[in-house]
């Protein structure tokens, strides 16, 4: 087969439940390699929230912050920070209903409350602790993305008030924050363009509600067997759930592996 290009989203598609990489996944990233294909990551994740993931998959290219950071082989080729003053009109609004916010560049992030039991309950699944207090740390930074923590009975005000926003749930408590717009789909077109790739030529696997996207976008699109089930529908193909080698299945399901 010749090259192509798989790109994997890392919560309950490349790790497990219990945030474990399942070595049936980590032989079969080395296999593709072994093959002449070139491996991705694209993730909701900040770069420094999943840095030993790459480095023990020897992965250097990746589409962060749902494809607001996107880096090609160490190489930082695209940034899509929010602009300032939609940040701080949705802290003010955040602030007046007593709904806290982390802020993320692409080191660090930092929390706008000193401590709030969604933060930690939501931060805790990433393998994270609670950030530290810094209600200005967006001020002179470039924010890539923002998490708000509300419940999912409390986010409609933000949909309907926020439309330079997109607002993507991820956890019981927390939604990413993106520019309007943004998407991993754009992140891959941003990367793929420099790598000369055409969407034929292009896997993804995910999971998630911010995966739909990019299900949708990439030729050819694999959904977890745990996978929500509005990222199934965008899928081509579904594979098996994680934690029972969905990804080496899947693989083998798309004939890139054997």
């Amino acid at each position: 087969m010749s090259q192509q290009m798989i790109f994997f989203d890392i919560d309950g598609t490349l790790l497990d439940h219990n945030k474990q990489l399942p070595s049936s996944t980590k032989q079969a990233i080395r296999a593709l390699k072994e093959e002449g294909h070139e491996v991705a990551i694209a993730t909701g994740r900040a770069p420094f929230l999943f840095k030993e993931l790459r480095e023990e998959l020897e992965i250097d290219s990746f589409v962060s912050f749902n494809g607001q950071y996107v880096v090609l082989k160490g190489e930082v080729i695209y940034k899509n920070p929010l602009k300032k003053h939609v940040l701080q009109s949705l802290t003010d609004f955040a602030v007046t209903n007593n709904h806290p916010l982390v802020y993320m560049d692409h080191e660090n992030m930092k929390a706008n409350i000193k401590y709030h039991s969604y933060i930690d309950e939501s931060i805790s699944t990433l393998s994270a602790v609670h950030p530290e207090y810094n209600p200005d740390y967006f001020i002179d930074k470039e924010i890539y993305q923002t998490l708000l923590f509300c419940s999912e009975t409390q986010e409609t005000p933000y949909q309907k008030g926020f439309k330079d926003l997109n607002f993507i749930r991820w956890h019981e408590y927390s939604m990413d924050v993106l520019p309007f717009g943004g998407s991993k789909a754009n992140g891959i077109e941003k990367l793929i363009d420099k790598m000369d790739f055409k969407k034929e030529q292009i896997y993804a696997f995910g999971d998630g509600l911010n995966d739909i996207e990019m299900l949708q976008y990439a030729g050819n699109s694999v959904a977890m067997g745990n996978a929500h089930n509005l990222a199934k529908n965008a899928a081509k193909y579904i594979t098996k759930d994680v934690s029972e080698d969905g990804i080496l299945y899947g693989l083998e399901l798309v004939g890139l592996l054997r």
